[in-house]
């Protein structure tokens, strides 16, 4: 129940007593403070007093939501999180977008896998108006988009770099644009701007196997799915564009989500989903991006143990993972292996002895990759693969030990299912496609077709296999359209030259899940 509300201005509280008949309105917090039947406040004032404000609040004894960004320096947030912590109380901070559903949706899809590796993040907060002069741009719009950008990564950034433009006001700025690299090689940037002729919020995930956008500013729609793929075919990145794919979510309020999290946390004694640790981490990206901006963009570096990496896996003590990894839940990496700084790896993998993985290797989920085996950069393995022993990937065509080629790197692209049998070699600049099977010994010189089982040196087309592994009854050449089924699954397949499809009922479907 509404018990006070304080405001200096009176015209404010004359409507507050006109719309809320028996609250009390008054001008000073000590007041409120002083009532017994004050259990928790709402700190809604501009963004220079966040900290003064909950400080009393929470010494007062009393829960409280502060409104973004939690205060003007990480320091201050540490010592609001402290308070809290030392009197027991809630700390909440109103990252509002925490409780949007699409971005609820948007950050389930990107855990689950359903966009691939996610390569590429951006965001734009523009609007005409909202014009501020106790702060900038930066510290108005931003952290909403600071905030959703470390959720989805799951951890912090280790660099950013923020320029901007001051057009009305010498010391205010009304134009950034922020750029984060995370450890894994993601890098993301926002844009917010208060002098736009237009009204903006948008938020671009790109992801190996999808892109997705939440658009704010739409009635209908807010977030769509884009199933555009980029493979590469005899060395060349050739686009594959396909429509947009709605995705439903409900209709809840986020204003009325996040303020009944509140009082939930009040009454339950529950930790925020916005607490005030997150809201630290937001103070920590906002900090090193106002450095920047007052030195003309040069990057700052944050500090390794500012990221929040709080997902659980297994290392043997005699494995090395470096500072900056990212490693998912589940994950096992077993004897001498060694995770240098950058790499993601995703949930429920396995890294056998003697495993080395490069800077800025990206592993999906799933994966098993069995001993004596080197990830090096420029190799991208998604979800399921399988990578025998002492398998070989390569990332230059021609090395020399006395020439540095670390600008020649070639990319390669292990799809979704695929399997790499014992003692294979995969040559940089080529792709395997998804559920494709290469042969134990075989040399990889060219790209591999979905469900294509490959042998030999050079690897060539012997047949196909099956998701579940089990070699097709289908010819290895493309003379001709054939349809078979599993002998094993029943999975029913089309071949139709080197594109081979699985059959759903009556309808052909490309297996890109």
């Amino acid at each position: 129940m509404l018990r006070a509300v304080c405001d200096p201005d009176p015209v404010v509280l004359d409507g507050v007593r006109v719309r809320y008949p028996g609250v009390q309105a008054m001008t000073d917090v000590e007041s409120a403070l002083a009532d017994p039947g004050v259990a928790a406040c709402v700190v809604a004032v501009p963004a220079l007093q966040h900290f003064d404000v909950a400080r009393q609040v929470l010494e007062a004894g009393r829960d409280v939501l502060v409104e973004k960004p939690l205060a003007m320096t990480a320091g201050e947030g540490e010592s609001l999180v402290a308070v809290a912590a030392a009197r027991t109380r809630v700390l909440m901070v109103g990252h509002i977008l925490e409780y949007h559903p699409a971005v609820e949706k948007l950050r389930e899809l990107v855990r689950a896998g359903e966009l691939g590796v996610i390569r590429y993040v951006y965001s734009t907060r523009l609007n005409l108006g909202r014009i501020r002069t106790e702060e900038n741009a930066l510290w108005s719009f931003a952290p909403h988009d600071i905030h959703v950008l470390l959720t989805l990564m799951g951890e912090s950034p280790v660099e950013v770099a923020c320029h901007g433009g001051h057009y009305l006001s010498s010391t205010v700025a009304d134009v950034t644009m922020s750029t984060m690299r995370f450890a894994n090689g993601v890098q993301a940037h926002t844009f917010v701007s208060w002098l736009h002729p237009y009204k903006e919020h948008r938020l671009v995930v790109v992801g190996s196997d999808k892109m997705a956008v939440f658009d704010d500013g739409l009635a209908e729609g807010k977030l769509q799915l884009y199933p555009h793929r980029v493979d590469w075919v005899d060395q060349v990145p050739v686009t594959f564009k396909a429509e947009a794919e709605p995705v439903t979510i409900d209709d809840t309020e986020p204003l009325l989500a996040e303020c009944r999290h509140f009082l939930e946390c009040v009454e339950t004694r529950r930790q925020p989903r916005t607490d005030g640790r997150s809201g630290v981490l937001v103070l920590e990206v906002l900090e090193n991006s106002q450095r920047s901006l007052e030195r003309g963009g040069v990057p700052m570096r944050i500090a390794p143990d500012a990221v929040d990496d709080t997902r659980s896996y297994v290392a043997h003590p005699t494995a090395t993972v470096d500072p900056g990894c990212v490693v998912g839940e589940g994950t096992r990496i077993w004897h001498y292996s060694h995770v240098m700084p950058g790499v993601r790896i995703g949930r429920d993998c396995i890294l056998g002895q003697n495993v080395f993985v490069a800077s800025k290797v990206a592993i999906g989920d799933r994966v098993k990759i069995q001993n004596n085996v080197s990830v090096y950069e420029g190799v991208v393995i998604e979800d399921d693969v399988f990578c025998g022993p002492s398998m070989v990937f390569t990332n230059v065509v021609n090395p020399r030990s006395h020439v540095s080629r670390k600008t020649e790197f070639r990319p390669t692209l292990i799809r979704r299912g695929a399997t790499i049998g014992a003692n294979a070699t995969i040559v940089c600049g080529h792709s395997v496609g998804r559920y494709a099977f290469v042969a134990a010994g075989a040399v990889v010189t060219r790209d591999v077709p979905d469900h294509a089982l490959v042998m030999g040196v050079p690897a060539r087309i012997d047949g196909w296999v099956c998701r579940c592994g089990v070699r097709l009854p289908l010819s290895a050449d493309g003379a001709m359209d054939e349809a078979a089924a599993c002998r094993e699954c029943a999975q029913g397949y089309r071949r139709t030259g080197d594109l081979v499809v699985a059959l759903d009922g009556s309808t052909a479907e490309a297996v890109t899940e």
